[in-house]
């Protein structure tokens, strides 16, 4: 069991990005039973030119802007000063080149006491901040204006499995939840058998047409036996 709160700093050129979404829903019930802790950090704080420059031109040419180096240096280097003597803590860049995110990474960052989000923009980030982080992750194949959306999507999916944030219950049959690494015997993830709520019969019209979409017979009959070998069956 967690000893403390885990902490999730944002390291970002906007800032109020993130208000809205944490502080709604699980991630806001998870910072009000002192689970976790978000400390959103504004990167042209930590700039040295008065009007806080964060970007500049490549070098050797080439279109866009890519962000300075110095300012998120000296951003971790305020947080490595904070940390805590014994505390487990990953410095993460998100960013499109990194390793793609997995459920797998969701529970092993989900032991670490702090985690901080270095979130990219513009053209990318000056490559030499890589020295200073441990890790780059990616969220998938495609390209984002900046990495705030990836931050909050890991953060996200960190969270939920910190003991206390969400019932042990809900967790243990969801997707990806078993075999989550593929091997010879399972080739692919778990996903989870589908879901059915009120009303048994759902009606709607289609091309003039009255239509109807039944919940499987099995999961109205009560008996948990079936009930159990359909989930089974229905699972991928």
């Amino acid at each position: 069991m967690r000893k403390r709160k885990m902490i999730i700093n944002l390291l970002t050129i906007f800032p109020d990005i993130f208000d809205s979404y944490i502080n709604e829903s699980i991630l806001a019930r998870a910072q009000n039973k002192k689970l976790i802790k978000f400390n959103i950090i504004n990167i042209r704080d930590f700039t040295n030119d008065k009007h806080h420059k964060v970007d500049d031109t490549p070098y050797s040419g080439g279109a866009g802007m890519v962000m300075k180096v110095e300012p998120i240096f000296n951003a971790l280097k305020t947080l490595k000063k904070s940390k805590v003597k014994g505390q487990r803590s990953k410095v993460i860049l998100l960013s499109a080149k990194g390793k793609i995110f997995t459920q797998c990474d969701a529970k092993r960052l989900s032991k670490y006491d702090e985690l901080s989000f270095v979130c990219g923009r513009y053209e990318g980030v000056d490559e030499r901040i890589k020295k200073f982080v441990d890790e780059e992750i990616s969220i998938g194949e495609y390209v984002l204006t900046g990495g705030e959306l990836p931050a909050l999507t890991i953060s996200d999916a960190v969270i939920r499995l910190i003991p206390g944030v969400i019932a042990k219950e809900s967790l243990e049959e969801e997707s990806f939840s078993k075999n989550s690494i593929p091997s010879a015997l399972n080739p692919k993830p778990y996903l989870e058998y589908p879901q059915y709520t009120k009303p048994e019969i759902f009606e709607y019209k289609e091309k003039g047409k009255k239509k109807t979409l039944r919940v499987p017979k099995v999961l109205l009959s009560g008996d948990h036996k079936k009930i159990k070998e359909w989930r089974e069956k229905s699972s991928k």
